[in-house]
């Protein structure tokens, strides 16, 4: 089977235990990636009942990144609820359950304790804050650190058709505050709250301080879009992959996690 990013991940944790921000990465990939819960028993409407394994590390629900890992351990077919990661720990978080990840199916297999569940569904919640101060220079970006260049790249790769431009640059307030800031040009409304909370995460799972980018929305009527465009550095984002629509059954719609029996 084809090695897949939760494979990556946890390999370069594995190799580099001491290493914090690989394995920050690695819950980062678990936050973003599609997972496949194994459940008892169909899911009734948005109501599910996961099956629990009890090992000597407390309960944990039983994950998988491809259906066909769940098929392999099931040895056949079972009823699984398909959520992204940051659902399930939504779900989870607070109630002493943990994850096995890929459990003997995968190079990834893990088992993942409560704490470490909670821990990340409080990363996740922490959502970024609202400043209000005024750009009075912009200029190319320097210095930014590789890991979260790295990271905003594979955020973006998560949420294709968001938004089509973005631009990157250094900027001076007048404050006189100066960092980094990222615009988004002509993003939808509903999106924008999306977008905001991926680059905050992208800081918070880059090992980098709160607030070393700042996030802006603009149209690219405003003249201030020009001037992005004349000192930023232009950003393409990730057109959707083009593909039939297929309706989702109850409990599958990874961004619309169901209910915890």
């Amino acid at each position: 089977m084809t090695e897949t990013p939760l494979d990556q991940a946890h390999a370069a944790m594995e190799a580099n235990p001491l290493d914090d921000a690989i394995r920050m990465r690695f819950y980062e990939r678990l936050a973003d990636n599609e997972l496949f819960l194994l459940l008892e028993k169909e899911a009734e409407g948005d109501q599910i009942s996961p099956m629990i394994l009890e090992p000597e590390t407390g309960p944990c629900v039983l994950v998988f990144d491809r259906e066909e890992r769940l098929a392999d351990f099931v040895e056949g077919e079972a009823p699984y609820a398909a959520l992204s990661g940051r659902g399930l720990v939504s779900m989870l978080a607070g109630q002493g359950i943990g994850l096995g990840l890929n459990l003997g199916v995968a190079p990834s297999s893990i088992l993942i304790p409560s704490q470490a569940v909670d821990w990340l569904e409080s990363s996740l919640r922490d959502g970024p804050e609202a400043e209000e101060d005024t750009p009075v220079e912009l200029r190319r970006p320097a210095g930014l650190p590789e890991a979260l260049l790295t990271a905003l790249d594979s955020k973006f790769a998560t949420m294709a058709g968001v938004v089509k431009l973005a631009y990157l640059a250094g900027v001076t307030y007048e404050s006189g505050r100066r960092g980094h800031m990222l615009a988004f040009v002509d993003a939808l409304d509903p999106a924008q709250e999306a977008l905001a909370k991926a680059v905050n995460e992208a800081l918070i799972f880059s090992g980098i301080e709160a607030g070393a980018l700042d996030v802006l929305f603009v149209a690219a009527s405003d003249p201030f879009a020009a001037k992005l465009a004349a000192n930023g550095l232009k950003l393409e984002m990730p057109e959707p992959p083009k593909e039939d629509y297929t309706p989702k059954a109850p409990g599958m719609d990874p961004d619309s996690p169901p209910i915890l029996k």
